[in-house]
């Protein structure tokens, strides 16, 4: 999962004109600095939705905001079973 996700990160970073790519991410990378703004980060949640065919963000009942890679990597795992 872990690394569906960071291709379809680098994938949302090139969409949005952002020069910065990440090879392998550490979990604690906060993501407010990473590169992503709102637009870009709506952008990866699609790619993700398209790819996996998950959107947990929608399953949710309560809103959660990651705020690390790693947090954010654990919803899509745990909404993944």
């Amino acid at each position: 999962m872990k690394d569906i996700i960071l291709e379809k990160f680098n994938e949302a970073l090139e969409q949005t004109d952002v020069d910065q790519r990440f090879e392998d991410i550490n979990d604690d990378q906060v993501l407010l600095e990473s590169g992503l703004d709102s637009l870009g980060f709506a952008i990866l949640v699609a790619l993700l939705e398209e790819e996996l065919d998950l959107d947990p963000f929608q399953q949710m009942k309560d809103a959660v905001y990651p705020t690390t890679f790693g947090e954010f990597v654990a919803i899509y795992e745990k909404y993944s079973l």
